[in-house]
């Protein structure tokens, strides 16, 4: 059982899919800088393309993303999608390779099939695609029966369900309500098509939610095959993400029930033949995400914990964010304005930040700790943040020794505490972070 100190989880931390964090992004990056790291990428390249639309919202969602309601609306921003995709493939130099294309959003089957097969096949014409791994990201409320074969036709081998919970009464109470056929036909669907990796989203700290209800979720998950599950905390933010002021509050459950659950759950899981991958991460020891984890390759990006390697990572479609060694970028979130930039021939890039020598060398520390649960830290950065690590050595979650940061196994839950003690843009508002755990 892990061991539960509230003080050390008091303060909300980020979650670490880049260093530093979209919190430091300011307009100060923008499309020239975005234009030049193109120009200058190299070698393997992963690809990250953003539908930012759903046909149903849910109440609990953070995502950018919007209703799929109107036909002109999705078209337009198809072209400039089409239009941005071209612009990209015309300043990537001759030797880069795209080896990674993954689609998210928003749900990318809120576009009709024949959409989704006309914008892999631009990217194709235009993009150095070199068979690349395609993941998709999918609603399976509504998963037809024709993405079978898109999917197949893609060549698409990892998917991703948004399931959350198997409870009718909790699937109410956060605006998301799929039946358990309809899990049914989203697996059959899928692995039909050869999607080989499947991975579920689940949440923990659901209003109401028992522990009951939870280990069934699990449950099923586990039974359905599941060859990944994500495990999140929901984050409950209605002054930021408006549409979660539908959801009850009153019956949140409080930091302790949040830990037991995160607790409970990951027991559980591993007890299920899951390899435990960072700290909200599982997969089937077959798996090529447990494998990274076991053999000291796993990495983490803006989509969570990965086995992708490559140091790029561009960002295609509104709010979409690009990662390059030595600059963070994100497009234009507004999809009206980010149409507007691409209808004039303008990248969209709106954010971002340059990183320093001293971003890497810290950002190289937390992704070590999150992702391998321990880092060779400098003698002046360790003696810099020792007020900060302290507490956490002094309650037995990690220790130090010649020069290397250890978590211990008890030390999981309190990873992106840890990790956040190397990150001096941290600022303690808990209105900017997600809870700790």
């Amino acid at each position: 059982m892990w061991p539960y100190h509230p003080e050390l989880l008091a303060t909300p931390v980020p979650r670490y899919t880049s260093f530093p964090t979209a919190a430091e992004f300011a307009p100060d990056v923008g499309a020239p800088d975005l234009a030049e790291a193109i120009s200058g990428a190299s070698g393997d390249i992963s690809l990250y393309v953003h539908v930012p639309f759903c046909e149903k919202i849910c109440w609990y969602c953070g995502c950018n993303t919007a209703a799929a309601n109107r036909a002109q609306r999705l078209a337009s921003y198809l072209e400039a999608l089409h239009r941005e995709i071209v612009l990209v493939g015309a300043l990537l130099p001759r030797g880069a390779r795209i080896r990674r294309a993954a689609f998210g959003g928003g749900s990318p089957n809120a576009l009709a099939p024949v959409d989704f097969v006309r914008l892999y096949e631009a990217m194709c014409l235009f993009l150095p695609l070199d068979s690349p791994q395609v993941s998709v990201e999918l609603d399976p409320r509504t998963l037809t029966e024709p993405w079978s074969e898109v999917l197949r036709g893609v060549g698409a081998t990892h998917a991703s369900l948004g399931v959350q919970t198997f409870s009718p009464r909790l699937q109410q109470a956060i605006g998301r309500v799929q039946p358990l056929c309809t899990i049914d036909r989203g697996v059959r669907i899928l692995r039909q098509a050869g999607i080989a990796s499947l991975n579920f989203d689940l949440m923990y700290g659901l209003p109401g939610q028992t522990g009951g209800e939870l280990a069934e979720s699990l449950g099923l998950a586990a039974r359905y095959g599941a060859d990944r599950i994500a495990l999140f905390g929901y984050a409950h933010v209605p002054h930021l993400i408006p549409r979660q002021k539908r959801i009850d509050a009153h019956d949140l459950p409080g930091q302790e029930r949040r830990f037991r659950m995160a607790a409970d759950g990951h027991a559980q899981l591993v007890a299920e033949g899951y390899v435990a991958v960072g700290f909200d991460h599982f997969a089937l020891p077959g798996d090529p995400l447990a494998q990274a984890a076991l053999t000291g390759r796993l990495h983490r990006n803006f989509q969570g914990f990965t086995d992708d390697a490559s140091p790029i990572l561009i960002g295609l479609g509104a709010s979409a964010i690009g990662s390059f060694p030595d600059l963070l970028v994100q497009n234009e979130k507004n999809s009206g304005r980010y149409r507007m930039l691409l209808s004039q021939d303008r990248l969209p890039a709106a954010l971002g930040k340059r990183r320093s020598a001293e971003d890497r060398r810290r950002g190289a520390v937390i992704e070590d700790l999150l992702c391998r649960g321990r880092a060779r830290v400098a003698p002046d950065l360790l003696a810099g943040t020792w007020s900060r690590l302290a507490p956490f050595a002094e309650a037995g979650l990690c220790d130090v020794e010649d020069g290397v940061l250890a978590i211990h196994p008890s030390g999981l839950p309190y990873a992106r505490g840890i990790a956040a003690c190397f990150d001096p843009y941290r600022q303690p508002s808990p209105r900017r972070f997600s809870s700790a755990v």
